[in-house]
């Protein structure tokens, strides 16, 4: 077979035979459980910190119009998502549509990015958790000691101006560890959990836009778009791309419901529900957060960690703080719970195709969930978080986040035109043009990324081949039932 069969695909009709005689997990979630699911993994650390530093570095007020190009691409891609979910509803997302459509070790290298980006993503929303809990215990004169506040080998300069070294970043190895702990238990109980947090986060933000409105000041939408300084991506138009490519961060995560294919009733009506419903709902509230945030505060008064708290002592309103500090520990914790679920779910259905050891993917007799993958992945995700500085490495993250919506894009492209005759319970509406667009936008918004990107994505792909030339291609389960 020679170099073919690195380029060998998984038919559509083997996925589907091969999920139908799954009994692994247990089809429990319905529609409204996924809208929760994408809303719990998308909106988090974008809004509660993102925003404001975008639109203090790059576009100004304008950054409403960067939180709308950036949706514009996602809805995009998510209706690709959409129309792959109800055709392939299999938990490895994205891995198994580029399974399907370009082959097994192209399905890797997109695998790698997945868990690259959804890695690196939950420990910075860890770290930003961390951060936002000591503020809060802080308000009630409850101080950890400096030692395990920050990442290993930060320096913290004490109140009586000395320095301390710091050992580990505790409350967040503790807060990755309890999501852990969440998903073995089993996915019901997960899905309670993010859904009294969602509640909570959603109910604080749209309390903010409406208590918010009362207080803006619209001098501080003047000017709307700030004059490029000659540097590109500050400000002007090009501020708006590059703030694009900031807040792209914010809607990682409604990809997330894709990867609960399997434990969903009735997957090809409630995936696209679900992916949509959430991605939709997040856009809007993005756009009115950013809209009164900007109104509240100068733009230039913005590029802090905690940007709405900033905007609530702009109104007076010392017990809105409180609500805000509690909405975005909610708003985080959720974000780690189902990205944390997600990246299990792809693990999962990765070590079932045999390209990492099958060890990996026992189910737990009671709960019925993936508990060796959770933990050790949990487990390595909370020592990232507690341990390492991951500010140079997030738009490694934004990177392969980009990427696998790009090739989703053009996944259901090929699929639509190479298979027209396969069932779509969804269909993505004016095909060619939503797919192209997506892929258009997305490449942008990638171009406008730090350089160093592209070379530290490189060096990504090139440890995933090596392992899948090493390891993966003698124990693909493909190749070995032929």
């Amino acid at each position: 077979m020679g170099i073919l069969k690195y380029f060998k695909r998984k038919s559509i009709d083997k996925l589907i035979n091969e999920v139908e005689e799954s009994k692994d997990l247990v089809r429990s979630l319905g529609a409204f459980q996924l809208i929760l699911f994408g809303i719990g993994a998308i909106v988090g650390a974008g809004i509660f910190v993102l925003a404001g530093e975008a639109a203090s570095r790059y576009a100004g007020p304008a950054i409403v119009i960067s939180f709308a190009i950036s949706g514009l691409a996602c809805v995009c891609a998510a209706l690709c998502y959409a129309e792959l979910a109800s055709m392939i509803p299999v938990s490895g997302s994205a891995y198994t549509y580029i399974y399907a459509t370009l082959g097994e070790l192209a399905a890797c290298i997109m695998a790698g990015f997945m868990i690259l980006g959804s890695f690196l993503s939950i420990a910075s929303v860890a770290s930003g958790w961390s951060g936002y809990m000591q503020s809060l215990l802080a308000d009630f004169n409850i101080y950890l000691p400096a030692q395990f506040a920050a990442t290993t080998g930060s320096l913290i300069t004490l109140s009586d101006g000395s320095q301390v070294e710091a050992f580990i970043n505790l409350p967040a190895f503790f807060i990755v560890l309890f999501m852990v702990y969440i998903l073995y238990k089993g996915i019901q109980a997960s899905a309670f959990v993010n859904a009294v947090i969602v509640f909570l986060k959603m109910t604080v933000l749209f309390g903010f836009v409406i208590v918010g409105s009362m207080y803006v000041d619209s001098s501080n939408w003047v000017p709307f778009l700030p004059e490029n300084t000659g540097e590109f991506g500050k400000y002007g138009f090009s501020g708006i791309i590059a703030g694009s490519a900031m807040v792209f961060f914010a809607y990682n995560g409604f990809d997330a419901v894709a990867t609960a294919a399997q434990e969903t009733k009735n997957p090809q009506r409630n995936l696209p529900i679900g992916i949509l419903g959430s991605l939709i709902i997040a856009t809007i509230t993005y756009i009115a957060v950013a809209w009164v945030l900007t109104g509240l505060v100068n733009y230039t008064e913005l590029g802090v960690a905690q940007p709405i708290a900033v905007a609530v002592d702009k109104m007076g309103l010392p017990w809105f703080s409180l609500l805000i500090k509690i909405g975005a520990i909610a708003g985080l914790t959720s974000v780690i719970l189902v990205m944390l679920y997600g990246l299990v779910r792809v693990l999962f259905v990765i070590t079932k195709d045999g390209l990492l050891p099958s060890c990996l993917s026992k189910v737990h007799e009671k709960y019925k969930t993936p508990h060796i993958i959770t933990v050790i992945c949990g487990s390595a995700i909370g020592l990232t978080s507690a341990t390492v500085s991951l500010d140079r490495l997030v738009p490694l993250a934004n990177f392969g986040i980009i990427g696998t919506f790009a090739i989703v894009c053009f996944a259901a492209l090929f699929l639509r035109y190479s298979q027209p005759n396969l069932k779509r319970n969804f269909k993505c509406p004016w095909m060619p043009f939503i797919p192209i667009a997506g892929m258009l936008i997305l490449m942008q918004i990638m171009l406008s990324l730090p350089s160093v990107t592209y070379f530290y994505a490189l060096i990504w792909v090139s440890i995933v081949v090596i392992f899948y030339l090493c390891y993966g291609q003698f124990h693909s389960k493909l190749h070995t039932e032929e």
